[in-house]
Formats: structure tokens, sequence, C-alpha cells
């Protein structure tokens, strides 16, 4: 067994995120009488992009953005609604539902009977990712989540993967590998912890120049010829 303790990002890595997310912005749509077309939706995707981008990077917390978003949103639709009570709102629906993507929990399946140890490395609302994975048939595959508001710290930090040595003392470079999609805080945050990593790029994009990859794969099924 090359690697014993494998730390996935769960959002666009194990989780469809977008499917979960558009299902929510709709409920929250229908309880505040919002426009539920494709550009109102286009609308807030790009806000919440630019404010999560933002908490990437350090110059914002997340309580900022997940009501950030909707002041600016309901502000440029020029609508009413209580940002507060439409945030609630979405992430109470948010957390109803993990939609796994394809592949990706049957690889955990095979990955846990081989006997390795699965960990959630994620930045996401504490409430809402705990409760959609409790939810969701990952559950009794994962040994374990580490997010960030209750680390203290948020990847790519150094402090965040600190905090998961605290919690997981055994892992080193040479048993711990690190997956996601984002090349921003799961590729750079495991550059950062000295911690080998395993990008999964199903859009086939160019390396960075500045990021070391040990590995690449399409979908999750490529990690069953790594671990």
């Amino acid at each position: 067994m090359n690697y014993l303790y494998l730390l996935f990002d769960a959002d666009d890595t194990l989780f469809d995120f977008p499917h979960a997310s558009a299902r929510a912005f709709h409920i929250m749509c229908r309880k505040h009488g919002i426009p539920d077309t494709p550009e109102v939706y286009a609308l807030y995707h790009n806000i919440n992009l630019e404010l999560w981008a933002a908490f990437d990077r350090g110059e914002v917390s997340k309580d900022f953005v997940t009501l950030e978003r909707y002041i600016r949103f309901l502000k440029a639709l020029d609508l009413k609604s209580d940002p507060a009570a439409c945030n609630r709102d979405y992430l109470e629906a948010l957390g109803e539902r993990a939609y796994p993507l394809p592949y990706a929990l049957e690889t955990c399946k095979t990955l846990h009977e081989r006997g390795h140890q699965l960990y959630i490395i994620t930045n996401a609302v504490a409430s809402v990712q705990r409760k959609r994975l409790e939810s969701s048939p990952f559950a009794p595959l994962i040994s374990g989540a580490f997010i960030s508001e209750e680390a203290g710290a948020s990847k790519p930090s150094r402090a965040y993967f600190d905090y998961v040595r605290s919690q997981l003392p055994g892992i080193t470079p040479e048993n711990t590998l690190v997956i996601g999609d984002s090349l921003a805080t799961d590729m750079r945050g495991a550059n950062n912890a000295g911690l080998p990593c395993c990008w999964v790029n199903p859009g086939g994009l160019p390396r960075p120049a500045d990021l070391h990859l040990d590995y690449e794969i399409q979908d999750l099924r490529g990690l069953l010829s790594i671990v």
C-alpha cells in the first residue's frame, strides 16, 4: 500500500457541487419570489465564484463571502429580499443533498476495502458539509473530516495542514496523498505542507509551471492504479 492516508477535497472531487448548488438555489428562489432563470443563476454563480476566489487568496472571511454574495446578487437585481434569509435558506437546502461524482463512490468503496483511511479536507461551510457528508453514501467510508472553520485556518495555508497533522500525527509525506480538483487550494496546499498530491483534472487543463504535481488523473478511477 503506497499511501495509507488519503486526504480528499469534497466539492468537485467527490461531490457534484454544481448539481447540489443549483438545486439549493432553485429552492431559495421559490421561497423568496426571486426569478429563477438561467441568467439569474449565472449572475449569482459569477458573484459567488469571485468572492470565493478572494477567500482562497486570504482576502476575506467565509462569513463575509456567504452573506456578501447575496447582498451583491440582490442589489444587482434591484430586489428587496433579506440577503441573510436568502443565504440561510440556500445553505439549509444545500446541506440536504450530496450527489457523488461519476466513479467517486465506487472508487472510495474499493479504497476503503483495501485498507486505506479516507479523510475529507475542505474549506466549505462546516454545518453544511457535515450534514451533507452524514447523509451521503460516503459516510461509512470516511474516517473523518477536517473543515477550515474548525481548524482555524483554511487551504492552502500551511496552518491548515498543521491542524490536520495535529489530528493525524501518523501522517508523513511517505504515507499520505492529497487528492483534489483545485490548483489554488488543494494542490498549492499540499505543496505548502510538503505532501504529495494528485490533481483531479477532468477538463484536461494544462499543468501550471509553479506547482509540483505528483499525479494527475481525469477521474477518481485513476487513483486505483496509484495508491
